[in-house]
């Protein structure tokens, strides 16, 4: 029978929903039920072949399965559905979590280490050895990024890791070279990091006035010495003379003459000139009178020493930091090289007053009728260098004195070559502060190569000194003396090694010794006393436990009261030597 349309509208429901009619009953035949969506992921109901994320794995640390990420319950986000509240205890059992856990842990094997001490080869990104710390001389060593390695092939000997081998010792707290008073303002502080950016090209300058006197260099100094047998390092009492810029008479004649602006000597200008390489203490001062600037030093200023094992990475102790023995205090050593120094400068040239190479004057500071000892080979040359700018109006002209030690004739042309003597000192290799220095006894002849770059790495700023004292001067060569304790627990009794020359302008360049840098320097802190706009006196000092100088704007009477005991011209160098 039809269906008329009346009865088709009279049977729908009276409400608005369409579709099946809703249900809050959850139970399909008596099975609870869950909502399931397309974007959910099917996995396991329960997998009792792994252990839960929670449980400790062997050894006591957490354990990771390598395929826990992929596991995922079905129907975890309506669980509470499933919620069988039970009356027994559920202690035993573990909750499942299905948050995924990263597998990129830091693996402690070979060639993946943070941290590694101990043999093997270099990690696989790291073949050959190649590290961000890499140090010369190890090949093949397993190196990281905080790894010092000091070991040979395979990387044994390997030292701690973390830098250097002394990275765990406390800061040493060196004392200042001079005391720093309330009434003393500081004016600028100069970190190392901008000296060493500094450049300034200057010419090689040229020559005012010559002073003094030049005995010949004996040459049986340069030839090895015979087996089993050694030179002994004599006490040669010569009159010798470090006087500072101020009290030199001949750069007042030239300031009087206005010659330059800046006035200074070799061994100032030296230490400014390589600053960012110091590591002690250190003070010159600086006065300005009218447009005329002099860099002087007080006396018994730390100028005049010369340091020892210095740049070391472990130099010599001081009492208050363990050392006992007493020579070889870094005092006690500096003293001993400044003796060295003195006496060795003496006893390499041949004395004759028949033979010498006599300069245009004579020496401005000896006095024949007070000095009672005779005057020893040294000649003082009065040189000029432009430090002038673009910029500037007027030029800028700084007068150094150097000076000279000795003179040889050049075995081809026959010219007479000009030199600057000086000599390095071993006191004890095996002991603390040495800096790994080989015995020069012997590997002096063998290893010669060895033994310089060793001294160049522990007494950088001595050397760079020396080189840049030859160079001002225009010395044709630079003779090293290399000087050893007759036994290493007598600081008093000495022999002579051996001599070795040296081109001082290719010396530099092996020291990797930039002179356009310390011309730069030097004129930066030029110009800092130029900008004062008056006169007055400062003090450059640096830091002794940081890289850093100082400059201090000080009182006109500062250290004159310490400068009245020596007679104004020069104090005289007998056993305690001289630079």
């Amino acid at each position: 029978m039809p269906v008329s349309l009346s009865d088709i509208v009279a049977s729908l429901p009276s409400d608005e929903a369409w579709g099946p009619p809703t249900t809050t009953n959850s139970l399909v035949d008596g099975v609870p039920y869950a909502p399931y969506s397309k974007s959910d992921k099917l996995g396991r109901m329960a997998d009792w072949t792994t252990e839960g994320k929670d449980r400790e794995g062997r050894g006591g640390g957490r354990h990771y399965n390598r395929n826990y990420k992929d596991q995922q319950v079905y129907g975890a986000g309506t669980s509470s559905l499933f919620a069988v509240q039970v009356a027994e205890d559920e202690s035993s059992f573990s909750v499942v979590d299905n948050t995924r856990a990263s597998t990129k842990t830091r693996g402690f094997g070979r060639g993946g280490a943070t941290f590694i001490r101990g043999r093997g080869r270099g990690g696989r990104d790291q073949r050959g050895g190649r590290g961000t710390f890499q140090r010369v001389g190890a090949r093949g060593a397993q190196q990281n990024t905080y790894y010092d390695n000091r070991g040979g092939r395979g990387g044994r000997g390997g030292r701690r890791f973390g830098g250097w081998k002394d990275y765990d010792k406390p800061q040493r707290n060196r004392d200042s070279s001079v005391n720093i008073k309330p009434d003393w303002q500081m004016l600028e502080e100069i970190d190392f990091n901008r000296l060493a950016k500094l450049n300034l090209e200057t010419s090689t300058g040229e020559d005012i006035d010559s002073y003094g006197f030049l005995y010949y260099y004996d040459r049986s100094y340069d030839k090895p010495p015979v087996k089993n047998t050694e030179r002994k390092l004599n006490v040669v009492d010569r009159a010798a003379y470090n006087v500072t810029t101020s009290q030199d008479p001949i750069i007042h004649e030239l300031a009087e003459k206005d010659e330059a602006t800046i006035f200074a000597t070799d061994n100032i200008l030296s230490m400014l000139m390589c600053a960012p390489r110091s590591v002690y203490s250190w003070d010159m001062v600086i006065t300005r009178s009218g447009n005329k600037i002099f860099l002087d030093k007080r006396d018994g200023s730390s100028l005049d020493m010369v340091s020892v094992n210095e740049n070391a990475a472990d130099a010599p102790l001081e009492a208050s930091e363990g050392n006992k023995d007493q020579i070889n205090f870094p005092g006690a050593l500096a003293l001993e090289a400044t003796f060295i120094n003195h006496n060795f400068v003496n006893q390499t040239v041949i004395e004759s007053e028949n033979s010498k190479f006599e300069m245009q004057h004579e020496n401005p500071f000896y006095n024949p009728s007070e000095e009672t000892e005779a005057l020893a080979s040294k000649a003082y040359k009065y040189r000029r260098f432009d430090l002038s700018l673009e910029k500037d109006e007027d030029p800028l002209h700084l007068i150094v004195r150097t000076e000279l030690d000795a003179v040889v004739k050049n075995n081809i042309s026959g010219e007479d070559q000009f030199l600057v003597v000086k000599a390095l000192n071993e006191f004890d290799h095996k002991a603390q502060g040495s800096g790994g220095a080989l015995d020069w006894r012997t590997k002096l002849t063998s290893q010669r190569g060895a033994v310089v770059a060793t001294e160049m790495k522990n007494n950088s700023c001595k050397l760079a000194r020396w080189t840049v004292q030859s160079i001002l001067a225009r010395a044709d060569v630079m003779k090293l003396g290399f000087v050893s304790r007759t036994t290493p627990k007598s600081n008093d009794r000495h022999v002579i090694l051996g001599v070795v020359g040296y081109d001082p302008r290719k010396f530099a360049e092996q020291m990797n010794l930039n002179l356009n840098n310390g011309w730069g320097i030097v004129r930066t802190i030029i110009d800092m006393i130029r900008a004062m706009n008056k006169d007055g006196k400062y003090v450059l000092v640096k830091d002794p436990n940081k890289n850093l100088l100082r400059l201090y704007e000080v009182p006109a009477g500062t250290f004159e009261e310490e400068d009245e005991g020596p007679a104004v011209g020069g104090e005289e160098v007998g056993e305690d030597g001289g630079e």
